[in-house]
Formats: structure tokens, C-alpha cells, sequence
């Protein structure tokens, strides 16, 4: 905690510090006097800022729904319809049959 006092006092005095607190206390003063934003001068700075691609907006670990595939086993006529791997009885025709026998089995 007394490090944290002792750092918080340096950069009191730290004259680059307040230079550019002062900077910002004027530039945001002149924005108000005159009506612009950070947007404004941002544009007036580099024009091309806003031609730029924006991020896209589906949140991140999103990802689109998975498709639904149907199998039909051509010794029973068994359909499985399942949107993932983990089905128990297409698991159990991967063990029985081969795992590429039965993607052979997937219907298009």
C-alpha cells in the first residue's frame, strides 16, 4: 500500500503528467465551446477512419447452427437425424460398422 502512495505521489509531480492533463482539460474545453466531439476530430485527423470495416457485431464464441444430417442404417432402416457427433446410436454404428461406412450412410 505505501508503494502504491509513493508511485501515486511520483506521478503527481511527474511534469509530462500534467502537461498532458492539461492538454486534454483544454482540448475537451475547446470540443464543448464549439459543439464537436472526439468523433469530430478523429474525422478532421484521418478521414479514412470511418470507411474502415467495422468489427463484426455477433459477439465472440458465437458460431452459426450446425446442420442437420440424417443416416439411415441400409441393414435395418434404422434413420438417425442428429446436428452433432455424439449421438449414442450412430456411436454405436461407428463401433459396429467403421466410421467410414457409416458417413457412407448419410443421406444428401
Amino acid at each position: 500500500m505505501a508503494e502504491q502512495l509513493q508511485a501515486l505521489e511520483a506521478l503527481k509531480g511527474d511534469a509530462g503528467l500534467k502537461k498532458e492533463i492539461e492538454f486534454e482539460t483544454k482540448l475537451r474545453g475547446l470540443l464543448d465551446q464549439y459543439g464537436f466531439s472526439l468523433k469530430h476530430i478523429i474525422n478532421l485527423l484521418d478521414p479514412q477512419s470511418s470507411k474502415r470495416p467495422q468489427m463484426s457485431t455477433e459477439p465472440p464464441g458465437t458460431r452459426k447452427p450446425r446442420q442437420l444430417k440424417i443416416y439411415k442404417n441400409p441393414h435395418t432402416g434404422e434413420v438417425v437425424e442428429t446436428k452433432g457427433g455424439n449421438h449414442k446410436t450412430l456411436k454405436e454404428w461407428k463401433i459396429k460398422h467403421g466410421s467410414d461406412v457409416v458417413e457412407g450412410w448419410l443421406s444428401k
